[in-house]
């Protein structure tokens, strides 16, 4: 457990306010927690999906973010225009490694950037004629693609282009979904606005024009839900539903395409990995069509087991034997992992701070390992992600909402971890510290980390970067300067 008792919690959050004003240090409060396993709903200890206080430094994205970005530029037939200036696009383009198999021009688009490129002149006369056009010239040089979805970015709600109207008009010209998504990015409180626009989008424009259309089902197929394919995750989680015997009808949305969501209402269980990406689309798939959806966690073998057996559950003798049997199957190579890796990582504290499930999905993998998890954070997390992580953070351990690049710092510098996991914005901050850190977004350009096969990588990457000789011979520029002001005093 923590070494730090609640008081002492509660005595840094505290002391960490101090440099702020009396208003921003009442509002930072509301962010700030001691952990209470204890308490049944994270609102009475924490407030999340707020609004940034203007002058501190957010780490969190942008609507657009969350919709391009996250929910649809994954999927991989499609050609997704940031109708915009050009640098959004740019930006989101392929950052995010959501691999996919395909021919990339040919019958796949994600690593491409395809943009209106907003000039001026385009933001004085609007630009639904550009974006007319430019969908008749994607049609021309790019075939063989299965549909188009155009990404709003911040100009186009405030000049106000129909691109309503463009889509439904170029729809019936080409014959293929063109879907307006309105994720203009000043639009919420952050990126998470963008997962809920996108997903009604897909309900709006993807989902009903299946309605009615003949599928062959079973009575094991699944969609796997959430599972944005980043560095191979999807493919590891896909190796165990297929083992375990159900049928992957759809991947939402890495590695994904427009005909596997349309056929996603035809599945008997939605299994969603990211609920705050994915549970607007699963709770409307639950009421219109009667799927059932069940949160399942892939990282690390103790989740991974309660998972499959959860999962399980839902159907058949048959099925469950088979789970049993990938469990025994799958146990030797993971006590050999844990028996490699465990001496070498027991003890060790891990701070974290990343979006989506990652702050509390990825705790049970850290434990399988030995380390403690002192800290954790999301950069978006509504308060139901909370109640899902008080449970399993340790007791008096730190909870941080939408946390400051200030306050990070802070408590990094007094918690003092072995390692941090966070994002690549806070990623050379601390390696200047001298701190390991983990890019938990992205998975530092390895992975996948889901499932046996991942956990084995995730293992290996813990322990590279804990055993890494580098942060032990890093002095920190204050600590530089503070060397030098006692080297000239003497």
């Amino acid at each position: 457990m923590t070494t730090l008792s609640r008081e002492e919690t509660d005595a840094l959050i505290a002391e960490v306010l101090e440099v702020y004003p009396e208003k921003a240090q009442k509002d930072r409060a509301k962010h700030l927690a001691t952990n209470d396993q204890t308490v049944e709903q994270s609102k009475k200890c924490i407030t999340s999906n707020r609004k940034s206080l203007p002058g501190v430094m957010t780490i969190r994205g942008c609507a657009y973010a969350g919709s391009k970005g996250v929910v649809w530029g994954p999927i991989k037939d499609m050609i997704h225009i940031s109708h915009g200036p050009v640098g959004c696009g740019q930006y989101s383009r392929a950052g995010r490694r959501n691999y996919y198999v395909g021919t990339t021009g040919i019958d796949t688009f994600g690593t491409m950037n395809f943009t209106s490129d907003f000039q001026e002149k385009d933001i004085v006369f609007g630009g639904d004629k550009k974006l007319a056009k430019l969908i008749e010239e994607v049609e021309q040089l790019f075939p063989l693609h299965k549909g188009i979805s155009v990404q709003s970015e911040c100009p186009i709600g405030l000049i106000g282009d129909d691109i309503e109207s463009v889509s439904k008009k170029a729809a019936a010209a080409i014959d293929k979904p063109v879907v307006p998504v309105r994720c203009e990015g000043f639009r919420g409180v952050s990126q998470s606005l963008g997962h809920h626009i996108a997903n009604d989008a897909i309900r709006d424009w993807v989902l009903d024009k299946r309605d009615g259309a003949a599928f062959e089902s079973t009575p094991y197929d699944v969609a796997i839900i959430g599972d944005y394919n980043i560095g191979g995750d999807a493919w590891a989680t896909r190796i165990l539903l297929e083992e375990m015997g159900l049928r992957v009808v759809a991947q939402w949305s890495g590695d994904g395409t427009i005909a596997e969501m349309m056929n996603t209402p035809k599945v008997k269980l939605n299994l969603l990995h990211c609920y705050r990406s994915m549970n607007y689309i699963s709770r409307h798939m639950e009421e219109k069509y009667g799927i059932p959806y069940l949160e399942y966690n892939f990282f690390g073998p103790t989740k991974i087991i309660e998972s499959l057996r959860k999962i399980a559950a839902f159907f058949d003798d048959s099925v469950k034997e088979k789970t049993e049997a990938v469990i025994a199957r799958y146990k030797p190579m993971m006590d050999e992992i844990i028996a490699k890796y465990k001496p070498r990582l027991q003890g060790k504290k891990v701070m974290l701070y990343v979006g989506g499930l990652r702050p509390r999905h990825v705790i049970g993998a850290y434990e399988d390992l030995g380390m403690e998890v002192i800290g954790t954070g999301y950069e978006f997390g509504h308060n139901d992600d909370y109640d899902r992580t008080i449970k399993e953070m340790g007791d008096a351990t730190l909870l941080y909402d939408d946390v400051t690049g200030f306050e990070l710092e802070e408590f990094v510098k007094r918690l003092k971890p072995d390692m941090v996991g966070s994002g690549i914005k806070e990623k050379y901050i601390f390696q200047k510290m001298g701190i390991p850190l983990r890019q938990m977004h992205s998975w530092d350009y390895s992975g996948p980390y889901h499932g046996y096969d991942g956990f084995a990588i995730f293992a290996r990457d813990m322990d590279i970067a804990l055993s890494n000789p580098t942060f032990k011979n890093l002095t920190p520029p204050w600590k530089k300067v503070a060397a030098e002001e006692v080297k000239k005093a003497a």
